[in-house]
């Protein structure tokens, strides 16, 4: 069990280092295990993103709010955030970005994965859209087809393996069950409005007055089956 520091990201004191980033010590484990397995059969992968900080996602979430980084639709079409009332930007974030102390990505449980290869000597550029994975032309497409069959022999599921409402798509996204499961069962809503009341973030009254919405939606909306296979590979 993670202590409440741990949970939202604010310490990294249950984390290891791989591969030049932060995983907690289980998922790590099972991480280069996979790894290992994939490349026995000629397939190669690589974290683009691990632990993400409290302080780092806050800076994300401020800097979309304040117009700094762009907001996009749910089909990724880019807003004019002088357009959108408060709420309708909070859930304009949300859909691609993790409420700060929310982020499965705190737990060191979850990673953001890719085929490094068709990057390497490459004027390609790694974007974490849908298509790089499910599209049959894209540079990820042969991992995660691997990653579909193979993946939850090492303990992992896609989280966003679909959209549901919530957080939009990521087939890039992997969760290690046995960390996250009950990270996830923690993270209640009297942490999360302690957590957020505490920082210093953009909309913070209209978050606080949806929180619960929010954490439906965006937190407790997940695919815990491995739904990939049937769905996208036939």
């Amino acid at each position: 069990m993670l202590s409440s520091t741990e949970l939202t990201g604010a310490c990294e004191t249950h984390l290891t280092a791989v591969d030049g980033h932060k995983l907690h010590p289980d998922a790590a484990e099972a991480y280069l295990a996979m790894q290992k397995a994939a490349a026995a059969e000629g397939i190669e992968l690589a974290i683009a993103s691990g632990f993400r900080s409290l302080d780092r996602q806050l800076s994300i979430w401020n800097r979309k709010w304040r117009g700094k980084l762009p907001l996009r639709s749910k089909e990724g079409e880019l807003l004019d955030a002088s357009n959108l009332s408060d709420v309708e930007k909070m859930h304009a974030i949300l859909h691609w970005s993790s409420l700060p102390g929310s982020s499965r990505h705190h737990w060191g449980s979850d990673f953001d994965i890719y085929d490094p290869r068709p990057f390497q000597d490459s004027e390609l550029k790694l974007q974490l859209v849908p298509g790089e994975y499910i599209d049959q032309s894209g540079p990820c497409h042969e991992l995660w087809q691997w990653l579909t069959r193979h993946a939850h022999e090492s303990g992992f599921f896609f989280p966003y393996a679909r959209y549901q409402g919530g957080v939009a798509q990521e087939p890039w996204h992997l969760s290690f069950r046995a960390v996250s499961q009950p990270c996830h069962k923690q993270l209640n809503l009297e942490l999360l409005a302690e957590t957020v009341d505490s920082l210093a973030i953009e909309g913070k009254p209209i978050i606080l007055d949806n929180l619960a919405q929010i954490k439906n939606q965006y937190i407790d909306t997940i695919t815990e089956d491995d739904g990939w296979t049937t769905i996208w590979c036939g």
